[in-house]
C-alpha cells in the first residue's frame, strides 16, 4: 500500500522533467525570436487574469457552498446581479480589446517580409546598412544555404555574424516546409515554385539547432542543421575556408545531383556557386533545356494579351462592317 504522501507526490513527479526543457523559445538569443517571447508572455499573463480568478472562484465557491455549510445563504430563486453581470462580461471584453490590439501591433511588426528596424531594444539600424542575404532551400531531407554576396554554399550548415540584420529568401524543390531556429526568429514555410522571405538578426555568439517544422516524409525527423552565430571576424575567417575547402562549384548539374532523397546527409561546402542558380531553382528550371516557369508565364501573358487585342480588332471591325451596311441600305432599296 503506498503511503498518502507519497502517492500525492505521484502525481508532481512529471514537473520533474520539465526541469530540462529547453526554454529557448522564451529566451531566445535573436531580437526578433525575442520581441515574439515578449508577445508569448504578454498574452498569457493577459490571460491568466481572467484563468486565476475564474479558478480560484471555482474552489472558493464549492467549498462556502458545500452540502455541509449550513451557515451559507441559501437563495434558490436568485438569478441576476447588475454587478455580477458588468464583472463576468466586462472584464474579459477589456482584456480581449487589449490582446487584440496587441497582437495586431506585433503582428505587423514582427510580419517577416518587414525589412528590420533595430538590431535590438537599445540599437537601431542605421539607414545605410545593407541586410545580408541568404539562399535557402529545402531538399529531401537536407537544407541548402546559398551566400551570392559571399559566392559560397553549405548543405546542413548556416552560419552569420552576430549584430547583422540577415533577409533569407527561401524555396523548396519539392514539398512543402519550415525553416525554423527557435534562437532566432519564428518559422517560415517554403513552398516549391515560390519564394518566401524572413528578415532576422542574431545578437548572441552560439551555436543553436534549425530544423524542419513540417512534416515533409521519411527523412523530417533527420532534416536538422546547426546555425552559428559568430563575429564578423569569424565568419570571414569561415568564408574563407569554405573557398579553400575544394569544395568545386555548385552548379546545376550538382544541384540536381543533390536533390535526390538522403538521410542524414553529411555537411557539405561549396567553394563558388553558378550565377542565377536559386532563380532557376524557383523557377524550376535547373535541367538543361526545362522551360523557366517565369519566362513561361510571360509569354502566356503575351499570348493573352495579343488574343485580345485581336479580339477587339475583330469587334471593331464587325461594327464597322455593320455601321456600313445600314448606311448603304436606303440606297440599295431606292435602286
Amino acid at each position: 500500500m503506498i503511503p498518502p504522501l507519497v502517492r500525492r507526490g505521484l502525481f508532481l513527479a512529471p514537473l520533474l522533467w520539465l526541469a530540462g526543457c529547453n526554454t529557448v523559445v522564451l529566451n531566445p538569443s535573436g531580437d526578433i525570436a525575442a520581441q515574439q517571447a515578449d508577445l508569448v508572455v504578454i498574452s498569457t499573463l493577459l490571460m491568466l487574469l481572467i484563468i486565476v480568478p475564474v479558478m480560484f472562484l471555482i474552489c472558493l465557491f464549492a467549498w462556502r457552498y458545500r452540502k455541509s455549510n449550513t451557515s451559507a445563504k441559501y437563495e434558490p430563486n436568485w438569478d441576476h446581479s447588475t454587478k455580477l453581470e458588468l464583472l463576468i462580461w466586462g472584464a474579459p471584453l477589456l482584456i480581449i480589446i487589449v490582446l487584440g490590439a496587441i497582437t495586431w501591433i506585433y503582428t505587423h511588426l514582427l510580419d517577416p517580409y518587414r525589412p528590420l528596424s533595430r538590431i535590438d531594444h537599445e540599437r537601431p539600424l542605421a539607414a545605410h546598412v545593407k541586410p545580408m542575404e541568404i539562399q535557402v532551400v529545402a531538399l529531401d531531407w537536407k537544407w541548402m544555404f546559398i551566400y551570392p554576396e559571399q559566392g559560397i554554399a553549405t548543405v546542413n550548415e548556416l552560419y552569420t555574424p552576430i549584430d547583422v540584420p540577415v533577409r533569407f529568401k527561401l524555396t523548396s524543390t519539392t514539398v512543402m516546409n519550415a525553416f525554423y531556429i527557435p534562437a532566432l526568429a519564428g518559422m517560415i514555410y517554403t513552398m516549391p515554385s515560390m519564394q518566401t522571405e524572413l528578415n532576422a538578426v542574431m545578437n548572441k555568439v552560439g551555436v543553436y539547432d534549425g530544423f524542419s517544422a513540417n512534416y515533409s516524409g521519411a527523412g523530417f525527423s533527420q532534416m536538422r542543421f546547426k546555425y552559428h552565430g559568430v563575429t564578423q571576424a569569424d565568419f570571414d575567417a569561415w568564408v574563407a575556408k569554405a573557398k579553400a575547402s575544394g569544395g568545386g562549384e555548385l552548379n546545376r548539374a550538382e544541384f540536381i545531383a543533390l536533390d535526390k532523397p538522403t538521410i542524414k546527409h553529411p555537411i557539405m561546402h561549396f567553394a563558388s556557386v553558378e550565377q542565377g542558380l536559386f532563380d532557376r531553382v524557383v523557377n524550376r528550371c535547373v535541367a538543361d533545356g526545362a522551360v523557366c516557369m517565369n519566362e513561361q508565364m510571360h509569354s502566356d501573358s503575351k499570348r493573352v494579351k495579343a488574343a485580345a487585342v485581336a479580339k477587339q480588332l475583330e469587334a471593331e471591325v464587325c461594327e464597322t462592317d455593320v455601321a456600313t451596311a445600314a448606311v448603304a441600305a436606303p440606297t440599295i432599296r431606292k435602286e
